[in-house]
């Protein structure tokens, strides 16, 4: 590994880097970059959604074990977050997770406001602006330059603020929030935070109880090496028992299998904001991308992501490249993106051509490494990347 110009870069992560890599079938033919928006697939993964595919064409119904199977997804969470499994509900995406606890809040009284980020990604804005029908105010947290500064929640915050609904990591860009700073300020107020890590799950460590976090989600498909169609809700466990959430269904229920159609009653625990029949292959490979995360451990993950992000932004710029965001690498995701002039995703298909698979956002390509990623990868994306902007312009 060549790192001469780097005299400072470490030259290997503290886990078996190639013996990761021969778990991914696809680095045989490209070098993805686009975790931000969707994980390779591994031996592991794939192993797993052919135990279910295998379970269900051997015995056409094995309800036990696949229910099984989506508690042990649960499990997996709980430990990358340092939860308790019942303090966690499982979904389909932070879509549904988002409008299940936001169904589940009192916003008709004195605490009405949502205070959000102008850095959520859509779908949690929406979720909040839809419920202005019902009483609801939303105010936003600016972005500017790229960045959230703290300061700028000052204000916003009020005695009137039911929720703080902040991106632990800017899917733009990658910028990533003090989630410690944040639970403060809400709870100096008597807000509740709740956290949307889709783009930081999985390359950071996440202690929601050291964190003073109140709810948190994420789904599966981006760093934690699963699939669509399943996400998971921590729900803070003292919060559990004042939370009735309209966006329900039968596994929400103390006991899915009573079949009574004529009494809501509310799971114990945080599966009470579970919804219809679970997304049980989805949970399979959640599992399996899960453990991945785990064994090879969080904090581990991120300071070889770091590494990999330093690459980029020192490299990037080097090369003429226009970064979106912070230089700092403390203070972001593994996604690194720079500035396109024209069509990003005109950008992204023509990397892809080269065998670079990158992630276009609005005006930025999104680079964004994963633990499996080498430094060497992240010269030859930049070259890629430079090639492709000097051949639009």
């Amino acid at each position: 590994m060549n790192t001469s110009a780097h005299p400072e870069t470490v030259a290997a992560p503290a886990y078996d880097l190639a013996g990761w890599r021969r778990q991914i079938p696809l680095l045989d033919r490209f070098i993805p970059l686009n975790n931000c928006s969707q994980t390779p697939q591994t031996h592991r993964t794939r192993a797993a959604a052919e135990a279910y595919l295998d379970s269900w064409n051997r015995d056409g119904m094995d309800w036990e074990r696949w229910m099984e199977e989506v508690h042990l997804a649960k499990v997996e969470f709980a430990r990358l977050i340092n939860a308790s499994p019942d303090e966690v509900a499982v979904t389909t995406s932070v879509s549904a997770a988002t409008a299940s606890l936001a169904s589940a809040l009192d916003l008709s009284g004195p605490r009405h406001k949502i205070v959000a980020t102008e850095a959520e990604f859509p779908t949690v804005g929406h979720v909040w602006l839809a419920h202005q029908k019902y009483g609801t105010t939303v105010d936003w947290v600016p972005v500017r330059d790229g960045v959230i500064a703290l300061d700028d929640y000052d204000g916003v915050i009020d005695e009137q603020t039911r929720v703080v609904s902040a991106c632990h990591g800017y899917y733009q860009n990658g910028f990533k929030q003090d989630l410690a700073a944040l639970a403060a300020k809400a709870h100096d107020h008597g807000a509740w935070l709740y956290v949307d890590a889709y783009q930081t799950l999985g390359t950071c460590p996440v202690d929601v109880k050291a964190l003073d976090v109140d709810f948190l989600s994420a789904g599966a498909l981006k760093y934690l090496m699963g699939t669509p169609g399943i996400a998971f809700l921590y729900v803070r466990r003292e919060l559990i028992d004042h939370l009735h959430p309209a966006v329900t269904g039968w596994f929400g229920r103390a006991n899915p299998f009573a079949f009574d159609v004529k009494t809501l009653d509310w799971a114990p625990a945080a599966a009470r904001f579970d919804t219809g029949t679970p997304p049980v292959v989805s949970a399979y490979v959640a599992r399996a991308g899960l453990s991945i995360i785990n064994e090879i451990g969080p904090a581990r993950i991120q300071a070889w992501t770091d590494q990999l992000s330093q690459r980029l932004l020192d490299d990037g710029q080097a090369r003429g490249l226009t970064l979106h965001g912070t230089t700092d690498v403390r203070r972001k995701a593994p996604s690194t993106a720079f500035v396109c002039p024209g069509d990003s995703h005109l950008v992204e298909v023509h990397l892809r051509e080269r065998g670079i698979l990158a992630s276009a956002r609005g005006p930025v390509i999104r680079l964004a490494p994963h633990f499996y990623n080498t430094l060497e990868e992240m010269d030859v994306a930049l070259d890629a990347l430079v090639e492709v902007l000097e051949r639009k312009t």
